[in-house]
């Protein structure tokens, strides 16, 4: 009886293992296409916002879509994060808006982490994706101070 448990148990185990090998690359297919889709749609949508907003209406909008958002932490974060690129591209600039912050550094200091908890914590916004999202807002301030004089100004790299 216990041969026969074993026996069923590792035959599951090398369909199982099998049906993964044969359809997580299609499975990868999909959701790279679905994200590539979903990055147009969402980079689309923060253009046209940035065309009727200033640089904290982008930041606002983003936080509260964010805030609101159903799907998974991770893809509603993605999703805002190109919606706020793209939305600051085309914004207004926003008296005040870069200062007082602290100095961005491609791997978040001490400073930065508290500076971008405690905003969440006083908008009320949960989950890591807010303080990601503010993390833009030091990029943003970082490339317009080392770019002054330029007049466009472009985040993707």
């Amino acid at each position: 009886m216990g041969k026969k448990i074993a026996l069923s148990g590792l035959g599951l185990a090398v369909v199982f293992g099998l049906w993964v090998w044969l359809f997580s690359p299609q499975w990868l297919e999909g959701f790279n296409q679905q994200r590539a889709e979903d990055a147009e749609v969402y980079r689309t949508q923060g253009l046209e916002a940035g065309r009727e907003t200033d640089q904290q209406g982008c930041q606002d909008q983003a936080l509260t879509r964010f805030d609101q958002c159903r799907d998974s932490n991770f893809v509603c974060t993605v999703n805002q994060g190109v919606f706020l690129k793209a939305c600051f591209e085309t914004a207004a600039t926003t008296a005040g808006f870069c200062e007082g912050l602290p100095e961005f550094h491609d791997k978040a200091t001490e400073p930065e982490k508290d500076w971008a908890k405690y905003n969440c914590w006083d908008m009320g916004i949960r989950g890591e994706g807010c303080r990601l999202l503010l993390r833009q807002r030091l990029q943003l301030c970082d490339a317009l101070g080392s770019s002054a004089g330029s007049s466009a100004l472009n985040l993707q790299n």
